[in-house]
Parts: C-alpha cells; sequence; structure tokens
C-alpha cells in the first residue's frame, strides 16, 4: 500500500491549501467549451460569490441550494458555500419542480443557484424563504425577494471586489472559514428507492474520511485529467470526480449531458483522463455495444478455445478498451449498484484495471473498496475501509446473507429534521443499517446479495435475491433491463427490450415474444430450482431509476 501522504485535516483547508498550490494549473472546465478555470481562477470566483454571500447577511452554517446539470460553475458555487462555512443543498436536476421546491423549504435554503431551465418551471412564490436566485450560467441575477439588494451587490461586484483586494487576488488571498468536521457542510437528499427523499447531514469529516482514503489509495497526482458524467448532486460523483480531484491539482472536465455510450466514447477520447469513476450500467452498455458483438464472431469464438491465441486475443481487448477510453486510463472505479458478474468477469479475464467498491449517501458514500485490480477478489465490492467497520447482522456472517451494518467516520450525523427516520436507520447500539444484503469473507472483503427490502422469500422457503437473477437475464438476447417480482406466489421478470439491437439484425418486434420464451428456458437452466421464473413480460418503457442508476422497485412491484 503506498505511503499516507500528509494532508491537512481539515475538510475545508484541503481547498485553500490546494487553491494555492496549484493556483497557474488548470482545475475545470465544460466539455465542448474552451473556456478553463486556472485553479486560481476558480479561488478567484470563490471570493467573489463569498462577497456576495457577505453582502447578503448569510451567515454561517445558512443552507444555499444548487440545482443544474454537471458544470464548472456548479462546482464553483459548491465549494464557495462549504469554503465560506454555509451548509450546501445539491439538488438533482431530474426533479421535478415540486420536489424541488420541496427540498428547498425543507432544507430552510436561503438562497438558490439553479439552471435557467430549470428556475423557467419554478415559482418563487412557493419557496418563500429564500433571498433570490442567481443562475448557474453567468451568475447573474435571477430573482430577488422584495426589500433585498442583491441584484445591486451583482451590479457593483467588481467594484466590491477590487475595494477588497486593492493590490489583486493572489495565492496568500486564499483564506476560508475555519469551522471544525463536525459541523454539516452538505444536506444532501437521496431520491433513494423506498419513497419520499431523506436530507442526509454529511459533515465535514466524513468528506474528509472519504478524500483522505482516496489520497491513499487513488494516487491522482497534479495535472492528470478526469471526465465527470455522474451528477455531482449525488455523494459518488462528487466525492470523487469533483471534491478529491480538486485537493490533487487535477483538471476535470464536466460533461454536461446524458452519458449515453456514444457521447461518452467520443468525451474519453477528447478527453483522456487518467481515472474514470462510473456506475455499473454505463460499462455494461458499453460491453454489450462493443464487446458482444466482437465476442460473437466465429473466428474469434474458435480462437479463444486454444491456450495461446485467448490470451493474445484478450491482450488485443484489452489494448482496444483502454484505447477506448481515451488511451490514459490506469483506473476504472465501479460503484453506486451491483456490478453484472459476467461484465465483471470478461473485465478481469483480460486483465482490464478495474475495480469495485460499495456504499451509500449516509456515509458520503465509501464503506469498502480495493484499489489494486490484483487484489481485488471477484464479485466482491472490495475491503471494509480502514475508517470503518462492519458487520453482518447473520449468524454465520461468512456464509449466510445478512444485513450489512456499519459504523465509523464516514457515517452521517443523521437525517435533517426527521428523527423518526434517523432512529430507524441506526440499531440500538449505534450501528447503521444499510438495507443491503451480504456476507463477508475472513479478510475483510465484502460481497453484496442485495436489498433487504426487495429479497423475496419463495414459497419452499427460500431466499430469493432477484438482483442475481435479473443479472443473468439481462445477458440474453434483445434484453435491455430486467425487474424480477413476486406475483401470485411467483417470479415473474419484466423485461424492457433492447429495440436498437432488435432493428439492427432486422427481427421486428413481432418476434420478440418467442424470443422471450427461449430466454426464459435458458435463463431456467441457469438458476436454482426455487429462482425459476414463471412469465416473462415485455415492459413498454425503461424502468425509472435513482441517481445511482438503480431501479425504483417500489414503483413495479404491484405490476
Amino acid at each position: 500500500m503506498a505511503t499516507k501522504r500528509n494532508i491537512e485535516k481539515t475538510f475545508i483547508k484541503l481547498y485553500e491549501k490546494s487553491f494555492a498550490e496549484n493556483f497557474d494549473l488548470n482545475a475545470m472546465s465544460d466539455y465542448g467549451s474552451n473556456r478553463v478555470f486556472t485553479y486560481g481562477d476558480v479561488a478567484r470566483q470563490i471570493a467573489r460569490l463569498h462577497i456576495i454571500f457577505e453582502e447578503c447577511r448569510i451567515n454561517k452554517g445558512d443552507k444555499i441550494s444548487i440545482v443544474g446539470k454537471n458544470s464548472s460553475r456548479w462546482a464553483i458555487a459548491h465549494i464557495a458555500t462549504v469554503t465560506y462555512g454555509a451548509v450546501i443543498v445539491p439538488i438533482l436536476h431530474d426533479f421535478n419542480s415540486n420536489d424541488i421546491a420541496h427540498i428547498v423549504n425543507h432544507s430552510d435554503s436561503v438562497l438558490l443557484f439553479a439552471a435557467d431551465s430549470i428556475w423557467e418551471t419554478l415559482n418563487e412564490d412557493s419557496m418563500s424563504e429564500l433571498k433570490g436566485a442567481i443562475s448557474l450560467t453567468d451568475y447573474r441575477l435571477l430573482f430577488q425577494r422584495e426589500g433585498e439588494n442583491l441584484n445591486e451587490i451583482l451590479q457593483t461586484l467588481d467594484e466590491r471586489f477590487d475595494r477588497k483586494y486593492p493590490n489583486g487576488f493572489g495565492p496568500t488571498n486564499i483564506i476560508y472559514s475555519n469551522q471544525p468536521d463536525s459541523d454539516i457542510v452538505v444536506l444532501n437528499y437521496t431520491s433513494g428507492t423506498t419513497g419520499f427523499s431523506k436530507g442526509v447531514m454529511i459533515m465535514g469529516s466524513n468528506l474528509s474520511g472519504n478524500i483522505s482514503f482516496a489520497h491513499v489509495e487513488l494516487r491522482l497526482q497534479k495535472g492528470d485529467r478526469m471526465l465527470s458524467f455522474l451528477p455531482l448532486s449525488h455523494t459518488y460523483g462528487a466525492a470523487f470526480d469533483f471534491l478529491y480531484a480538486l485537493t490533487e491539482g487535477v483538471h476535470t472536465t464536466y460533461l454536461g449531458k446524458t452519458p449515453a455510450p456514444k457521447i461518452l466514447l467520443q468525451a474519453f477520447a477528447e478527453v483522456q483522463p487518467d481515472l474514470i469513476i462510473s456506475v455499473p450500467l454505463i460499462f455494461e452498455k458499453i460491453y454489450k455495444k462493443m464487446i458482444l458483438p466482437m465476442l460473437g464472431k466465429r473466428a474469434i469464438s474458435l480462437a479463444l478455445n486454444v491456450p495461446v491465441l485467448d490470451t493474445q486475443i484478450y491482450a488485443q481487448f484489452r489494448r482496444k478498451l483502454i484505447a477506448a477510453l481515451g488511451g490514459r486510463c490506469r483506473l476504472i472505479i465501479i460503484g453506486g449498484a451491483p456490478f453484472n458478474q459476467e461484465v465483471e468477469d470478461f473485465m478481469l479475464k483480460i486483465k482490464f484495471p478495474v475495480c469495485v467498491g460499495y456504499g451509500m449517501t449516509e456515509c458520503a458514500p465509501l464503506i469498502s473498496f480495493e484499489s489494486d485490480p490484483v487484489m481485488f477478489v471477484p464479485h466482491s465490492c472490495g475491503k471494509v475501509l480502514p475508517c470503518m467497520e462492519v458487520r453482518i447482522d447473520s449468524e454465520d456472517p461468512h456464509s449466510i446473507a445478512g444485513e450489512i451494518q456499519t459504523r465509523g467516520q464516514n457515517v452521517m450525523l443523521g437525517y435533517y429534521k426527521n428523527q423518526d427516520a434517523t432512529e430507524a436507520i441506526f440499531t440500538d447500539d449505534g450501528w447503521l443499517k444499510t438495507g443491503d444484503l451480504g456476507t463477508i469473507d475472513h479478510n475483510n472483503n465484502l460481497f453484496i446479495r442485495g436489498r433487504l427490502k426487495s429479497m423475496i422469500l419463495s414459497s419452499s422457503g427460500q431466499n430469493v435475491y432477484p438482483e442475481e437473477i435479473e443479472a443473468k437475464l439481462n445477458n440474453l438476447p434483445f434484453v435491455m433491463e430486467s425487474l424480477v417480482i413476486e406475483k401470485r406466489n411467483k417470479l415473474v421478470a419484466l423485461v424492457y427490450p433492447d429495440y436498437e439491437s432488435l432493428a439492427q439484425t432486422g427481427i421486428t418486434p413481432e418476434d420478440l415474444p418467442l424470443i422471450m420464451e427461449q430466454n426464459k428456458a435458458d435463463l431456467n437452466n441457469m438458476v436454482a430450482s426455487y429462482e425459476k421464473i414463471a412469465e416473462i413480460k415485455l415492459y413498454p418503457n425503461e424502468f425509472e431509476k435513482t441517481p445511482k442508476k438503480s431501479i425504483k422497485r417500489y414503483l413495479y412491484n404491484n405490476n
């Protein structure tokens, strides 16, 4: 393991130190734009926003909401808020206007940064505590409450900035809040899979635990590049594409678009990232679109059965895939949802540098991870972090799945203004209940079986983990995604077909029922007797998902 570097202990001071040391290096940019912010530019923008906060009489600990797609100005507004000593409330841009207004109100936010298109859908009268709203496009005024002077402050910001920094702005002017790591810095409203979101109170210590671990294990260097395409409003993308990267002198490009495989591969080629943070769905789609067609070619299929040739072919696959990702990538980190075992096995077979981690918003987010592909145990989620503990609520945690429970530095303070939910998620002796089922081996490697609430008890008394069945079904012909549910004591699979592949092969949608009957037979040959499905039902649309791209199962249980 790498020797731990000396880093500041206080979360906010990490940025004071990084912006000063990396003042002239590139820090962030937006994909498709020529505008690049250096670390000095970011620090200057933060200083300007701090003046706005001061003049608007925003106090330490006040809440500031932000809603919009990933962008440099989104990231700057976020880091400006926490370095000022206020609490940032990131809101997923996909939320509807009623949910956005509810979160702004529930969080007691006094200021809102919003994308122009989202602001047009909002009603300022429904967010009565807001002093005003600022555009994420260019930080111009969108709205100010009667009696506030936000417009005047923005109009005269250049003069105010020059008065505060008469000798110009440089590294020595970067001085941020001294608040302790025990203070709340982020109020993160998860969409979850069980109903309306709750506000997770994330402290500086939770984030510094994740960032300190990343300093040791991910080892990014000054000038390295990253492509950020996971939503920054979610802790997984925010912790590593954004917050950690900014402490290392890394240049992050924010995609700001839906990460479809075609768009992503083009962006990878242009940005050439050194590290990629992804959810499984992204690489499962790349595998399905890019790798499976090549594996299906008869010559390749035959050659893979020849011992010497298979090594050479796997090496070619590895080189082609790394080239498709820009040619510089040293490590791919998969997290946020279970990784399809067939895709994972292929990645490991070609010695592709991929690792899997596990966590949750309530841990900001990491619980377990293994950064060394050589040490990574297949189908695990890596080792439990040194700053965390895990126990399995099972009579035999090494072989019988039970709920994963955790405690340690990364665990949240609780849910904002929701004592009942806070008490419900912690055990009487203080362990956080993850709601996930898993086992742990003697080397502290964690293995996930599924969600506790999605587990199905079969008529024969066996525990059925639908995610494991879905992983097999998703690799069968013309299945884009699937969901296994219980209906009248039988297992039924809802399938959203891969219509694009269907069209490419010339097969008509009318042939799908016959194809799915064959898929059902093939699937039932791969699973245990109590896991066999009785029926495959075609579903007309993609399943609704959380920011982590997990299907919201509770929406489909009555289908």
